[in-house]
């Protein structure tokens, strides 16, 4: 039973439909986990266990608060211009279409390398839409420069993305310990993606120099120098080794006391849709390990990963490149959670899980939420086909997971 609600969940996460339910992938989870309860695979204590023995209950907790905290600093951040303010800054500096597209590149890396990636392709595509409808520009290339480059900046921290969370979590390394491994690969990941950008759509952007320059964005400088300033606080609580959920919820916290506004709107731009998938997810997940099914998927996929460490690794990193394109890669971490204590270099393991879960959102349009972000809100402006995307998508992924992963052996073996 708990295998036929595993894969049946996995149905509606993988982006399928079924003719006699119009469930997406949230609706979906939700209902595996509920079947989970229902057909007593997993009972209602377990969902709601608070022991500190992580393996007595299903929700993690800690991913949840992490989430939630970085998401409110995120809406804090967008009310106080942050967002709009870096975007009228990269317009102004920015000479050529070109340039402009490799500073919404990096400006979307850099962000999303400390806040949660979705979340900055949230605030940000509203913006390059209208910066690019102003200027007449082709929107598609920077669209990709937001979601890409988001993806990509990412792999450098736990706060990146959704699925570092998760590893957090689990692996038990420290946030330094983390971002000195993967910020290499994710610099050099960003660079890949800002040279495929500007050379595969060369013949769209011209030479000549930008000319619009929008006037800079109203500033509430009060909530700017306080949700900076508490930021830059939680992440320095993130290196000194204090728990990550509750440095980033009482950030949050701080910021809704003392930034003068109601903390309603904030609330709102909380994406407690991802919230509720993330909940769901942990419970499916749950009832596949606590009955051994993790354990055999994992024997399935064994014989890629035997031999020595280095073909472990390659095999492991090709498995997650692409299953995290089949099931998507916040599942797929998930389950491969299990999977990783059982290899021959187990912080390497991690940090391959990482970088080859988030890479592989590049790969494809439906392969992480971010590219759906994007490309949803500029629905009607620009039809994004999957194969348009992958065309894109196929040379920056392969050259930026094979440049990354050679990185994390070269770093591994030196230190």
């Amino acid at each position: 039973m708990a295998l036929a609600i595993f894969l049946f969940t996995y149905v509606f996460i993988a982006g399928a439909r079924l003719p006699f339910l119009k469930l997406d992938r949230p609706g979906g989870a939700l209902l595996g986990a509920v079947l989970m309860v229902v057909f007593g695979v997993v009972s209602p204590a377990e969902v709601f266990n608070h022991s500190e023995d992580t393996a007595k209950h299903a929700i993690d907790a800690d991913t949840i608060v992490l989430l939630l905290g970085m998401m409110l600093l995120a809406a804090y951040m967008s009310q106080a211009a942050v967002f709009r303010t870096a975007g009228a800054w990269a317009v102004r500096r920015a000479r050529t279409p070109r340039l402009l597209l490799i500073a919404v590149t990096f400006i979307s890396a850099v962000l999303s390398a400390f806040l949660v990636n979705d979340t900055v392709c949230l605030m940000l595509t509203p913006l390059v839409l209208a910066t690019v409808d102003d200027a007449k520009l082709p929107p598609v290339p920077y669209l990709l420069a937001v979601c890409m480059g988001s993806n990509s900046g990412s792999v450098a921290t736990f706060t990146g993305n959704p699925q570092n969370m998760l590893i957090q979590g689990a692996s038990g390394i420290s946030y330094a310990s983390f971002a000195a491994y993967m910020a290499v690969p994710a610099l050099l990941s960003t660079i890949i993606v800002a040279a495929a950008l500007v050379y595969l759509f060369r013949n769209e952007l011209s030479t000549k120099r930008f000319e619009p320059q929008p006037p800079p964005p109203p500033v509430d400088r009060w909530l700017l120098v306080l949700t900076l300033t508490v930021t830059v606080g939680v992440i320095v609580a993130f290196f000194a080794g204090l728990p990550m959920s509750w440095s980033a919820l009482a950030g949050a916290a701080l910021v809704m006391a003392l930034s003068r506004r109601e903390p309603r709107e904030a609330l709102e731009r909380v994406d407690w849709v991802l919230l509720l998938f993330f909940a769901s997810l942990f419970v499916v997940v749950y009832g596949v390990n606590k009955h051994g099914w993790a354990e055999e998927i994992r024997l399935i996929f064994a014989p890629l990963m035997a031999g020595p460490p280095w073909r472990e690794t390659l095999g492991f990193a090709g498995l997650t490149l692409v299953a995290s394109n089949l099931f998507s890669n916040v599942p797929f971490v998930m389950l491969a959670r299990s999977w990783v204590p059982t290899l021959q270099n187990v912080e390497l393991g991690w940090h391959v899980l990482a970088l080859g879960s988030t890479l592989a959102g590049n790969l494809t349009l439906v392969g992480s939420v971010a590219n759906l972000i994007v490309f949803e809100a500029a629905r009607g402006k620009v039809d994004m086909s999957f194969m348009r995307y992958l065309r894109v998508g196929l040379p920056v992924t392969l050259v930026s997971f094979v440049v990354g992963i050679a990185v994390l052996l070269a770093e591994h073996a030196l230190f």
